[in-house]
């Protein structure tokens, strides 16, 4: 059986990717990163909650202490009656790539050469680490300097494309979380609660 490690965070994207997997008879090792973001335990609950529950249990990593003294409003979540939040302020260095390098070497570590993540094209203004040419370079990059790959099945899709797909596939949506304002619940005003809205609406869902 093919096996597989997903980078998975309790959001609607990487859980898609998952049962998507899961259905083409994939073993999935789910791997979770606790980067000081002020909602890591509420995404690790989701994590623990969407993912099949026939899915090997999902393995967490702390690393937090790399963005120890960041001022990004993912770490220190801002008091959303009184402060407004900027997509600046949600923004995060190297991040994506700390995933990725980290992720890659989990992975070869336990004998695993195929990574997989739910990142789509991107639109936020600072996630420019989230694009379809970032990942294509990184493809480029991981091919020269070992045997793990990763895939990212929905790098050139939409939202509602993601949305779409879950819906064929059983995915809890309404239990998926992806919130970067809030540690307890959608924000409904920060880029991922707005682009997850809209996708739904695109998708008819709401």
């Amino acid at each position: 059986m093919k096996k597989a490690l997903l980078l998975a965070s309790g959001g609607l994207d990487s859980t898609t990717v998952g049962y998507q997997l899961l259905s083409e008879g994939v073993e999935v090792v789910p791997v979770f990163f606790d980067y000081g973001q002020h909602c890591a335990e509420m995404e690790w609950s989701r994590v623990g909650e969407v993912l099949p529950a026939d899915m090997q249990p999902p393995e967490r990593y702390d690393i937090s202490d790399i963005f120890r003294g960041s001022r990004s409003r993912l770490i220190h979540e801002a008091d959303l009656w009184n402060e407004e939040v900027q997509d600046d302020d949600l923004y995060i260095p190297y991040r994506t790539m700390l995933f990725f390098a980290a992720a890659a070497a989990r992975a070869q570590t336990v004998g695993i050469l195929d990574v997989y993540t739910g990142f789509i094209n991107s639109n936020h203004a600072k996630e420019i680490d989230c694009t379809a040419t970032f990942m294509n370079s990184l493809d480029g990059l991981t091919s020269s300097i070992g045997p793990v790959r990763f895939h990212s099945p929905f790098r050139y899709s939409s939202k509602a494309d993601v949305a779409r797909a879950a819906v064929k596939l059983g995915v809890p949506i309404g239990r998926t979380y992806s919130c970067q304002a809030s540690a307890r619940f959608p924000c409904g005003a920060c880029p991922n609660c707005v682009e997850r809205l809209n996708a739904l609406k695109a998708a008819g869902l709401v």
